[in-house]
């Protein structure tokens, strides 16, 4: 992987942050890459687009870190991975790997959810991690948080049709306080932490700037997959040691390839 140039004010989160992860269920624009590493970042986003089949979107498929060694070694960042072993110990692994991409007057949207609500997971511990790969604003469709929502257990979904949206659940109407909502604006580099719990969405792009992230999904070891509901669920090992092995082993990749549908195993790659 090219050399991208970590931050000087990248660290480890301090007592407040791990309250504050606590109480909100979040943290925000924490430094990881260098302002200078910007022009990296956007061009290999467009290079990995260029991958893809023609009438297959980027935000439309997961497990990058499974399809291309890129992908898998930027996850693998000592600051982005500091960030997580301080919210869920040392020994940890990676299971999911996907873009969020919204280019100005496309109109996709994030709707409301929590991600619990699509994971059969447990214990329920994963944190995310989101990366960006251009600045995200309110107005260009950055992510919006309930603040605290991770404590109130699992929220009524119900399933949503059309093109605009990039997930196909919801959560009711009635139990979302948009005058509550936070959003989680990022500069190029930072990233984002929130607990799989979070009631969470996004907006269209209304400005003239892309916004993307690449979402990248953490789990400590204890967390074990239910493989009768998730057949293709791999871990792949991002620091310290699996002492339970309660889960398939992701190959590590080799190649620049791309995912070209949802939940792919590890051994469709190089």
């Amino acid at each position: 992987m090219e050399n991208l140039p970590i931050s000087a004010a990248a660290r480890r989160l301090r007592p407040a942050d791990i309250k504050q992860f606590d109480k909100a269920g979040y943290l925000q624009a924490l430094p990881v890459f260098d302002q200078g590493a910007a022009r990296q970042l956007q061009k290999r986003l467009h290079e990995l687009e260029a991958l893809m089949p023609s009438d297959v979107p980027i935000s439309s498929v997961n497990m990058w870190h499974k399809a291309n060694r890129w992908i898998y070694d930027l996850a693998r960042t000592p600051a982005i991975l500091d960030y997580v072993e301080d919210l869920i110990g040392p020994d940890f692994f990676q299971w999911g790997g996907g873009f969020f991409v919204k280019y100005p007057g496309e109109g996709n949207l994030v709707p409301w959810h929590q991600d619990s609500q699509y994971w059969p997971l447990s214990p329920r511990k994963t944190v995310t991690a989101s990366l960006a790969f251009y600045d995200g604003t309110k107005d260009n469709g950055a992510m919006q948080v309930l603040a605290g929502s991770h404590r109130s257990g699992q929220i009524p979904h119900h399933d949503v049709s059309g093109k605009e949206y990039m997930l196909g659940q919801e959560i009711d109407a009635d139990k979302v306080d948009l005058s509550q909502a936070v959003t989680l604006e990022l500069k190029t580099g930072e990233i984002s932490l929130h607990d799989e719990a979070l009631a969470h969405g996004s907006g269209p792009n209304q400005a003239d700037t892309p916004r993307a992230v690449l979402t990248m999904r953490f789990s400590p070891t204890e967390v074990k997959a239910d493989l009768d509901v998730w057949a293709t669920f791999e871990s792949s090992m991002a620091r310290g040691v699996d002492c339970y092995q309660h889960n398939p082993e992701a190959k590590i990749p080799t190649g620049d390839a791309c995912p070209v549908r949802s939940f792919q195993l590890s051994a469709e790659f190089a």
